[in-house]
């Protein structure tokens, strides 16, 4: 049985080719918004962190209504490291809406999730976006997705699409490049047309896997998903399938349905529809809910494993529980196991250390906005160095993970970028010309050679170039990679910064830190201009004597320090360093904070090694 008038579809494509803005334009289209309302630029990336870095991080359930049918609409990331939200929610769509950037074509990340959607037998219709833009080419670009579709061993439906060219900022969509530009509406009417309807059979028991979750202060846990089979309202009794083979019973205490921004309070789920259902103690993605008399326990759904991994420990530096309000290891480990109860794509281990953890993700931007998430909802954590998962083959073999890069930049700064790629161990696949003055490199590098690159590589293209890589596969291991050229600045003991000290210290290196920042032993101050670390003092002050002289009182300049983000940090830090994220700060720390210990632990280091 199908429910003719509902159509389930997922936006999937390469990160910022336009999924969200184009979601925006579908909402107006179908009047969704009232007239005059104040409506936010990409109203889906809810959160702060998605407005702040303009990419979707969590994938959102929103429904449009047109011509009389229900389009249920998922809107995806488009990263790497969040492929495991696009993973899950491809379960719960009948058809795919790929966009290609008219511009840019088909990237790695395309790639990943074309492939994603022809595993699950979905069928595409591809959306050439942004043909708005100066020097597009729509034909190449479909020749593009052709090869690639072949390359992923398409079925001939597959291979059947239907195309249709937009531009989600312009708001219009034409089926032909020469029709009148008007509005999105023939995306809608190819909505209908093309995706099947939502199957489900009403009368079976119930049956619905899920497949996001959200937590409410009111409503506790809402488990989002499809409905498979059956129907449920408010009041009923019903049985929870949890991942630890345990069952839960209870009663539905809300069912709510999608509409634009908003949720809905329905009267009755049925097969087809993608709804949220709450009442449940606890809950994890992936988990069924079902029918008491007539159980049916879907299989847990799969995620590719982690590549990169880092330890989260307890902050216990000198200035630990002053800036922050959750500082053990107890408010720690909850709100790890927390996360992974909606993040699939993330594994939480203890060590052997009270108050470390091992986290292991997708790729540093997967880690690294879970810190940030965690850092301004109050929580003070260090973490370590990322490191690369390593796994072992059938012969015995040690194997690391590699990915393939694809880099967008201009001809001058190109022999700087293919020189340190090289040394980081990259090899070069392809370089073409992808635009008058811009060159298009293609690689396969080692993930670990990728770590701590991004910010150099921002700084050789003069920030003109753009990075984008996917995982491709585990390989045989590869030489050591030495990433960081110089060593750095170390603080010798707790005070306060002065213009002064900092003065004679810049002709060191470069500073991380102004005047009147407050420091301690073991902290990192800046970046030395050899490759040994040095300990130094950045609190000395002036000695005040009654003798002048001429240059008693010279002009002190100093140089703007350099402004540590996150994820510079994350990349910047040696193995034997942390960084100490808390609400207020973001500082670069040695594991070991007294310079004595660290000497004879080095010391001891390099006898082991003689």
């Amino acid at each position: 049985m199908s429910q003719t008038n509902i159509r389930n579809v997922a936006i999937i494509a390469h990160v910022d080719h336009g999924k969200t803005t184009l979601v925006d334009g579908l909402l107006r289209q179908a009047g969704t918004f009232r007239t005059g309302e104040v409506v936010a630029e990409r109203a889906m990336d809810s959160n702060d962190l998605e407005r702040e870095r303009g990419i979707t991080i969590l994938s959102k359930c929103t429904a449009v209504t047109w011509k009389g049918v229900r389009i249920n609409i998922v809107d995806t990331p488009g990263h790497a490291d969040f492929g495991g939200e696009v993973e899950r929610v491809l379960g719960m769509v009948d058809s795919v809406l790929l966009l290609v950037d008219a511009y840019e074509g088909a990237m790695p990340q395309t790639r990943f999730v074309t492939q994603k959607a022809f595993e699950m037998g979905l069928s595409p219709i591809v959306v050439v976006n942004k043909i708005d833009r100066p020097g597009v080419d729509p034909h190449q670009v479909m020749d593009q997705v052709f090869e690639l579709f072949m390359s992923l061993g398409a079925t001939d439906k597959q291979l059947d699409f239907p195309v249709i060219y937009a531009s989600g900022r312009e708001g219009f969509a034409i089926r032909e490049l020469t029709d009148e530009r008007v509005d999105l509406s023939p995306i809608l009417d190819l909505i209908i047309e093309k995706v099947p309807a939502a199957e489900g059979d009403i009368d079976a028991p119930l049956c619905m896997q899920v497949a996001t979750l959200d937590y409410d202060d009111y409503l506790g846990y809402m488990a989002i998903g499809r409905m498979r089979a059956g129907r449920t309202k408010v009041g009923d009794r019903i049985l929870l399938a949890h991942r630890d083979g345990s069952r839960e019973e209870f009663r539905v205490q809300k069912v709510l349905g999608f509409q634009g921004l908003k949720r809905f309070e329905l009267a009755e789920a049925r097969a087809g529809d993608i709804v949220a259902v709450t009442g449940m103690a606890e809950l994890n993605v992936g988990e069924t809910l079902t029918s008491i008399a007539e159980p049916t326990i879907l299989p847990l759904l799969t995620v590719d494993a982690p590549t990169i991994t880092m330890n989260f420990r307890v902050n216990d530096g000198p200035f630990a529980g002053k800036e922050g309000k959750y500082v053990t290891s107890r408010n720690l480990r909850e709100r790890l196991h927390r996360e992974i109860k909606s993040n699939v794509a993330l594994r939480v281990e203890e060590t052997e250390d009270a108050g470390v953890f091992k986290v292991s993700g997708r790729g540093e931007l997967h880690l690294s906005v879970l810190i940030e998430t965690m850092r301004r909802e109050g929580y003070e954590v260090c973490v370590s160095q990322p490191q690369v998962i390593l796994h072992e083959d059938a012969d015995g073999r040690i194997t690391e993970p590699y990915e393939d890069a694809v880099i967008d930049l201009d001809e001058a700064y190109t022999g700087a970028v293919v020189a340190e790629l090289n040394r980081r161990l990259g090899q070069m696949r392809e370089m073409r010309p992808s635009a008058p003055g811009r060159v298009r490199l293609e690689y396969r590098i080692p993930a670990r050679g990728l770590i701590g690159y991004r910010s150099q590589f921002m700084t050789d293209t003069r920030g003109t170039g753009v990075l984008y890589t996917q995982f491709a596969e585990y390989g045989p291991q590869g030489p050591d990679i030495r990433t960081r050229q110089n060593g750095v600045l170390i603080a010798n003991e707790e005070g306060v910064s002065n213009a002064y000290a900092l003065f004679y210290l810049q002709e060191r290196g470069q500073l991380f830190i102004g005047t009147n920042i407050k420091v301690y032993g073991g902290m990192v101050v800046g970046i030395h201009s050899r490759d040994n670390d040095l300990v130094v003092n950045p609190n000395k002050t002036k000695k005040l004597t009654n003798i002048r002289t001429t240059a008693a009182d010279e002009k002190l300049v100093l140089a703007p320090p350099r402004q540590i983000t996150l994820e510079y940090a994350l990349e910047f830090i040696n193995d034997d360093e942390l960084v100490e994220v808390t609400p207020a700060s973001i500082r670069l720390r040695k594991a070991m904070l007294d310079h004595n210990v660290r000497k004879r632990f080095e010391k001891k280091a390099s006898e082991l090694d003689d």
